[in-house]
């Protein structure tokens, strides 16, 4: 009974959790040298070139093939997927379209904070 209610606790917290949540993944070893691959061209306009990368597949790498993709919405762009080197390993971070203006206006508001700020100081 009790392991019922925390598969269910689990359930539930995995339903509530963010979805741009990741679960990190370490590989010990670091990813191979990026492999370059000739575009050609796009199959028709609007087309954006996906350079091929190193995915993990276990404790080991697998090359995915560069390819050309249709941006899910107007004005996005492709962030490309990398690893960071940390103690437990080398961290990948997946791949992703952004919108962008991925700062969602922050950038804006902290400059407009700033600017009132540095206008307040010319005034003393």
């Amino acid at each position: 009974m009790r392991l019922n209610w925390m598969y269910g606790a689990l359930l539930a917290s995995a339903m509530v959790a963010p979805s741009s949540a990741q679960i990190s993944v370490y590989i010990g070893t670091p990813p191979p040298v990026i492999v370059y691959e000739e575009a050609g061209p796009p199959p028709s306009a609007g087309f954006v070139w996906i350079d091929g990368y190193w995915a993990p597949a276990g404790h080991r790498y697998k090359w995915v093939r560069g390819h050309w993709e249709r941006p899910p919405f107007e004005g996005a762009y492709w962030t490309h997927p990398h690893y960071d080197h940390y103690r437990e390993g080398w961290e990948w971070h997946e791949g992703h379209w952004d919108r962008e203006n991925h700062d969602n206006g922050h950038r804006r508001d902290h400059d407009h904070d700033r600017d009132r700020r540095d206008h307040g100081d010319h005034d003393h």
